[in-house]
């Protein structure tokens, strides 16, 4: 497992890379997370699999950035690929942000997509982050972030604490992941039904996020699309971290099978 660093823009991107010569999946983490929310999934896929999760921007050991638009997000994938295959089609997996990424650039770029994985989110989004906003600046001690986070929340942000000279802080700004996550809201229906690639939707039974009905409505309408639903909230990968490395090893095992 090798960390690892690419440009565009005059920005400078970090990773996590399993490396090998072997099918290549890119995992694409939500708001406030970072590509190691994936690493216990990168080390049981790593025997068969080159998984590569991306810190996005403003995320992680990544740069911050002044803009978080939908074509932002894209292109920093579209660079990524460059930088790793070229032009080899990739398995893409994302998780609420990084799901919206993934399918989106699916619809833009459908040669360099193999197949989607996409973990609680639907075709169209509509949430506000705004309360994170209390959470920026330093504070005096671990405990103290821990706190003002929330037990709610604060076992999913574990990789994203940073210790600084001044005290304790996140990877990202709050405030930008107001920023973003306006620019993500919207109707993604037309990107959603895009494209025809093998696809797993991944739903977590107790999400506020991603509704039942919409979850369906996606998997009736998509071709070549299936359906996991498993017990936990929005965070699957965590939540139910069996079932989810069950569901994707399955979907993965279906497309070995296709290509055979």
């Amino acid at each position: 497992m090798q960390r690892k660093i690419f440009q565009r823009k005059n920005l400078t991107f970090s990773y996590l890379d399993t490396e090998g010569e072997k099918p290549l999946l890119v995992a694409l983490h939500g708001h406030m997370m970072e590509g190691a929310t994936f690493l216990p999934l990168m080390q049981v896929l790593q025997s068969d699999y080159r998984v590569v999760a991306l810190d996005q921007r403003g995320h992680g050991f990544s740069d911050h950035a002044a803009s978080y638009t939908r074509d932002d997000y894209l292109c920093d994938i579209e660079a990524l690929l460059q930088n790793l295959n070229g032009n080899t089609p990739v398995i893409l997996l994302g998780h609420s942000l990084g799901g919206v990424n993934a399918y989106q650039f699916a619809a833009r770029h459908p040669d360099l997509v193999q197949a989607l994985i996409i973990e609680d989110i639907g075709a169209v989004v509509n949430d506000d982050l705004s309360f994170c906003l209390p959470w920026s600046g330093v504070f005096k001690t671990k405990e103290d972030l821990v706190a003002c986070i929330g037990p709610n929340m604060a076992p999913y942000l574990a990789p994203s604490l940073r210790e600084t000279a001044q005290g304790w802080k996140l990877a990202f700004e709050p405030a930008e992941m107001v920023q973003s996550q306006n620019c993500l809201n919207g109707d993604h229906w037309q990107d959603w039904l895009a494209t025809s690639c093998p696809a797993l939707l991944l739903h977590g039974a107790q999400s506020p996020v991603l509704a039942a009905a919409m979850s369906e409505e996606m998997v009736t309408r998509r071709r070549r699309t299936q359906l996991q639903t498993l017990p936990g909230g929005h965070v699957v990968h965590q939540d139910d971290f069996p079932g989810y490395v069950e569901a994707v090893k399955h979907f993965l095992a279906g497309l070995s099978s296709e290509h055979a």
